[in-house]
């Protein structure tokens, strides 16, 4: 970012007052150390006729350069990631919430039908039974089809996107997690901003919320409970597990926010973390057992 503070004008110097792009570079750009007159400054340079003109013009200005900050931002390789995990979500529930809703009005007219997705497409490719002639069920199958397939290739995106932009996130969980957890974030920068214990409890809003009101017990989890070593590890230890995840997490989004850099050390750390909360279990089980023996 330049500095002006030596200049004797702000951001409008060399500048045509007409030229909004470049005022709105120069918004975006430019510093000064110490405030100035910058009104009286804009008048005497001859960028406006006078106070209010130059409060009209950065107004213009200000405001053009937020929405191009937007424009970029909604355009970074982090947001598509975060619209294309939530389609993918919206496309699976829809087709799932339809399919059920096809397989009762199948089972209307064909005692036999089948259910889900699956039949679904089924009946869309005239695999499925011949009673079922009613074209608009027909129909109906074909856009679950439809919905169910978008969903399979915005999965397919996720999972060659994600690594690109997040590898170690990926690394550690799986793509579809990591990008689950940049979307619940609002951003891969803001995901590395939280600490651990927030990253632990991503998706469990509602839980923690009842939890603050005295309601429910302070949840162990949110979304990594998909996570294979919080979910294969026993209920009693699934908390030391989540925090366990939580933590290494929360290092590889700010590796992959400020470097990009791939460490493989993450991952066997997190390995041996969690072998050891889930030995736990196996050695409680071990004395329970050998105590039962020496009975």
């Amino acid at each position: 970012m330049n500095d002006r503070s030596s200049t004797s004008a702000g951001w409008f110097v060399d500048i045509d007052p007409a030229d909004v792009e470049a005022a709105t570079e120069a918004i975006r750009e430019e510093t000064a150390e110490v405030p100035r007159n910058w009104p009286a400054e804009a008048v005497e340079a001859g960028f406006a006729d006078d106070e209010a003109d130059y409060y009209a013009k950065l107004r213009e200005s200000t405001v053009e350069s937020t929405r191009e900050a937007v424009r970029e931002r909604e355009a970074a390789d982090d947001q598509q990631l975060k619209h294309s995990i939530r389609a993918m979500d919206d496309c699976n529930r829809t087709a799932n919430e339809l399919a059920e809703r096809l397989a009762e009005w199948a089972g209307t007219v064909d005692p036999d039908a089948g259910t889900g997705v699956e039949y679904a497409r089924a009946l869309a490719r005239g695999e499925a039974d011949d009673d079922i002639a009613e074209p608009v069920i027909g129909s109906l199958a074909e856009r679950v089809a439809d919905l169910a397939d978008e969903a399979d290739d915005l999965r397919e995106f996720v999972d060659r996107q994600t690594p690109a932009v997040a590898p170690n996130l990926s690394a550690l969980s799986d793509p579809v997690l990591a990008a689950r957890l940049i979307a619940l974030a609002g951003g891969l920068e803001e995901l590395a901003k939280k600490p651990s214990g927030t990253v632990q409890v991503l998706g469990a809003e509602d839980a923690l919320f009842a939890h603050l009101r005295g309601h429910a017990p302070s949840p162990k989890h949110g979304i990594i409970y998909t996570h294979d070593a919080v979910r294969g590890t026993h209920p009693e230890n699934r908390g030391s597990a989540a925090r366990a995840v939580a933590g290494k997490l929360s290092i590889a989004a700010r590796v992959d926010h400020y470097s990009g850099e791939l460490k493989p050390e993450l991952e066997a750390e997190l390995a041996e973390r969690i072998e050891t909360i889930q030995a736990r279990t196996t050695d409680e089980d071990a004395g329970t057992d050998g105590g039962a023996a020496d009975e």
